[in-house]
């Protein structure tokens, strides 16, 4: 069973940056996609941002060209890096691990993940 561990949040002003690290308990590198997602209260996890085994990325359209998914495989740790960062973008922020994708988009999906850390939070002040 894989653990995650989820670090880096933190309250920020409008504009500015934070890294969010996601260290897992065993080597994810060739084994397991891991994405970010973050949540709201009242809402359902939305998806972020994901890291594939062969280095690739994908991102939510709302996030992309501010926020960049990248991997450590010596550290297993897999880091989200967010910059110009809105007040639309607190949230509590959670990676995740997955090795199966029935569908070509279920990436998108939390539902498809196996693996959780506890999440740490965001707050963006204007």
């Amino acid at each position: 069973q894989v653990q995650l561990v989820e670090s880096g949040g933190g309250l920020v002003q409008a504009g500015g940056s934070l890294r969010l690290s996601c260290a897992a308990s065993e080597r994810t590198s060739s084994r397991y996609v891991v994405g970010w997602f973050r949540q709201t209260p009242g809402k359902e996890r939305e998806f972020v941002a994901v890291s594939w085994t062969s280095g690739s990325a994908n991102y939510a359209d709302s996030v992309k060209d501010r926020f960049t998914i990248s991997r450590d495989n010596a550290k297993n740790t897999v880091y989200l890096q967010m910059n110009s960062l809105k007040p639309e973008d607190t949230a509590v922020y959670y990676c995740a691990a997955a090795s199966y994708f029935p569908l070509t988009d279920s990436y998108l999906r939390a539902i498809t993940y196996r693996y959780w850390g506890q999440g740490t939070q965001v707050t963006v002040s204007s």
